[in-house]
């Protein structure tokens, strides 16, 4: 039992730091230091610092998916409105350390990635998937009606994935919200249609009257 408890002590302390720090700026003696175990402890638990890195990663990308279920997954909501708040989630985390510590994936993809090509892949992975969750929720616009059919969901997705992932890294960097919230704005008052308070029905029904405005006026 105490193994077990020093291990999860050793995950929870070391993810905090490795996320505060970065990977490369947390030493082994940092993390058993900020866990409060002894040194032994982390090569009971862990082959390697990378190993021990794959698990931290592991750990977000678990709260990650719990965001997702919430959000982009969240049949509550119509689908424009899961992608407003998924965006939101990642705002308000920014907010809530000043913006000091980033997205922990885009730490890893920057800071380890050439260092472990173990971490490299898995990075990649967890970016497909958040990017294809982003492109499930555009379908679900799509069927909605708060889409254009002839929308490329796939590649509208990646663009606001890595969109935003450098709008992050820039809120890092200025230690300002702004990066993050102009994202937003251009996204969601311009590149896509506000979300319908009264559902994607409506949505659909104004698509075709602006649609039979546009036939009349050419004739």
């Amino acid at each position: 039992m105490a193994q077990h408890s020093n291990r999860e002590t050793l995950l929870q302390h070391g993810l905090s730091l490795v996320h505060e720090r970065g990977f490369a700026g947390s030493s082994v003696r940092d993390i058993v230091q900020a866990a409060g175990v002894p040194q032994g402890s982390f090569t009971n638990h862990f082959a390697s610092k990378e190993a021990f890195g794959l698990e931290v990663l592991e750990r977000y990308h678990l709260a990650a998916r719990d965001v997702i279920s919430a959000t982009l997954s969240n049949p509550a909501l119509t689908p424009l409105r899961r992608l407003r708040a998924w965006c939101e989630v990642q705002l308000a985390r920014l907010k809530s350390d000043d913006m000091r510590r980033g997205c922990l994936y885009g730490n890893f993809g920057v800071e380890a990635s050439d260092q472990s090509e173990a971490i490299r892949k898995r990075v990649a992975e967890m970016f497909r998937e958040n990017q294809d969750s982003i492109a499930q929720c555009l379908q679900a616009a799509v069927a909605a009606g708060e889409l254009a059919p002839e929308t490329d969901t796939s590649d509208v997705a990646g663009f606001l994935l890595s969109s935003l992932q450098g709008a992050v890294m820039l809120s890092k960097a200025e230690r300002s919200a702004e990066p993050v919230e102009r994202f937003l704005r251009v996204v969601f008052s311009g590149l896509l249609p506000p979300p319908d308070p009264g559902g994607g029905r409506r949505s659909r029904r104004s698509a075709k009257a602006a649609k039979g405005k546009t036939r009349r006026s050419t004739r």
